[in-house]
């Protein structure tokens, strides 16, 4: 295959194919919304393929002439590497969906569990709706053709079929797994410390009026305090999500270096 064409009849085509797929199957494996249930399997096929076709040629450029080997380690190693542009853009819906997990228990909501139409598991309310506001935001900004164009660049940088480092890659993605915590309880931050305040008040409430029952006041404000508070805090938390796709680059780019050799 010569630089900057490709040739479906030249020695590694499919084998470029194959592994360039397996990368970008990766991806779909792990992006927000594209990898739900709801998505029928038909359209992710047609995506996968689409992709696939549309990023042979910048492949076979960035091959620079070499012949690709399909084996399960380079099969494993592309779809490691989609995974990761996945997870790239999957830590902040997950982080949204977290927050909701802990919002949903500060207000006594937890009980209050719906049927996620992404993941078809019953999940708080609170969290569903997080979840699903969050990949909305994605979406709105642009989040799907930064995505696309993060696999594109992938494509340059670590070509298919070469050499990667899957270690130092694993790492990569398993620290950026953790700061998912940090992320929810950061868009979690504004109706935890109202419901902590409440909390202390009520606490103090019992304590000069011991004749109220607390617990059965304490239900109805926490879910009115903790309901307008979250209402309140919605557009800041938004706020983040206007620079999602400058965040997503700057992680994608250290996932990447992570997997260079």
């Amino acid at each position: 295959m010569t630089p900057g064409a490709f040739d479906p009849t030249a020695p590694g085509a499919l084998a470029l194919i194959a592994l360039l797929g397996a990368r970008v199957g990766g991806l779909l494996l792990i992006a927000p919304a594209l990898s739900g249930r709801p998505v029928p399997m038909m359209v992710r096929t047609a995506l996968l393929v689409l992709l696939t076709m549309v990023l042979l040629p910048a492949s076979a450029a960035a091959a620079g002439g070499a012949v690709p080997r399909v084996t399960a380690a380079t099969l494993l190693c592309e779809t490691l590497i989609g995974m990761a542009l996945g997870l790239g853009a999957a830590v902040f819906v997950g982080a949204a969906e977290a927050a909701g997990d802990l919002i949903s228990v500060q207000m006594g909501l937890s009980a209050a569990a719906v049927l996620d139409p992404v993941t078809q598991q019953s999940t708080p309310t609170l969290a569903s709706f997080t979840r699903l506001f969050a990949t909305a935001l994605l979406f709105a900004v642009g989040g799907h053709l930064a995505m696309i164009g993060a696999l594109a660049s992938s494509v340059d940088l670590l070509p298919v079929g070469g050499e990667i480092d899957a270690a130092d890659g694993l790492r990569a993605m398993v620290m950026l797994g953790g700061e998912l915590f940090v992320l929810g309880l950061r868009f979690a931050a504004p109706v935890a410390a109202a419901l902590l305040v409440s909390n202390v008040a009520l606490g103090i409430l019992a304590r000069t009026m011991p004749q109220l029952n607390a617990l059965i006041v304490a239900f109805p404000v926490q879910i009115g305090l903790g309901l307008f508070t979250l209402g309140v805090a919605l557009p800041y938390v938004a706020a983040p999500f206007a620079s999602w796709p400058l965040s997503y680059e700057a992680v994608t780019s250290r996932l990447l270096d992570a997997f260079m050799p």
